[in-house]
């Protein structure tokens, strides 16, 4: 998998001691089994509890946790991972070289965002074939669950900052407040977005929706099909 590198944890937000940190047990009894059903109160618990954790210790999911728990824990750290990648990439007065280790960084994480997303459907979809679901006949839904425990990880991960910057004593007048109805926004589209998943999830289950498993094909990250690559290889090859 990888940590983020030793250059990305050096930003404010990372460091940052005024941390938001939600009760999170370190006990074997996980809320969320490991292999699905799925409810988004359990997935936002899981998500919301490894932002506030991974700011105060070594970014990794614990060994313990397996099957869909892990794949979903592990989709949230490769997006925790590019958001510091972006924020350090921005940092004033980085140098080149800095940019290029970063922008390397920031293609491997997103190849695996993406791979952990799909793996995720992969398991919600070998569940529901034991009970012959999706129901063939259903009208499909364009999005999968993957692609919206996505972006419910990417919200966690903007209202942690979000409350992060509403408590920045040194922030400019007015900063708190302009965050504040931010905050409000945020949690407003998160608690839309998890009762989607939620009716999603019920609705195949009724075989009244179904979903497919939809491949994102990145082609940049593949040498044999991005010809900036490959063109090069080309003209060095004897």
């Amino acid at each position: 998998m990888g940590s983020i590198p030793t250059e990305l944890t050096t930003s404010r937000s990372y460091l940052s001691s005024r941390l938001h940190a939600i009760t999170f047990p370190k006990t074997t009894s996980d809320p969320m089994p490991s292999a699905p059903p799925i409810s988004s109160s359990q997935v936002i618990w899981l998500q919301d509890g490894y932002t506030a954790a991974w700011h105060r210790e070594v970014a990794a999911p614990p060994a313990s946790l397996t099957g869909f728990e892990r794949a979903v824990t592990e989709q949230h750290l490769a997006n925790f991972e590019l958001w510091h990648a972006e924020d350090a990439a921005r940092t004033p007065g980085a140098s080149d070289q800095d940019l290029a280790r970063i922008k390397r960084f920031i293609d491997t994480a997103n190849q695996r965002r993406n791979d952990l997303t799909e793996q995720c459907d992969v398991f919600l979809l070998n569940f529901l074939s034991q009970q012959d679901l999706p129901a063939p006949g259903a009208e499909l839904h364009s999005e999968s669950p993957g692609m919206i425990l996505d972006r419910l990880s990417i919200l966690s991960l903007k209202l942690f900052h979000t409350r992060e910057e509403i408590a920045r004593p040194e922030a400019p007048p007015g900063h708190g407040e302009r965050n504040q109805q931010r905050l409000h926004i945020l949690i407003e589209q998160r608690d839309d977005l998890a009762g989607s998943l939620d009716r999603l999830w019920q609705e195949v289950l009724s075989r009244q929706r179904r979903f497919k498993l939809y491949r994102q094909l990145k082609m940049y990250n593949d040498p044999a099909l991005n010809p900036a690559v490959y063109s090069a290889r080309s003209k060095t090859s004897p």
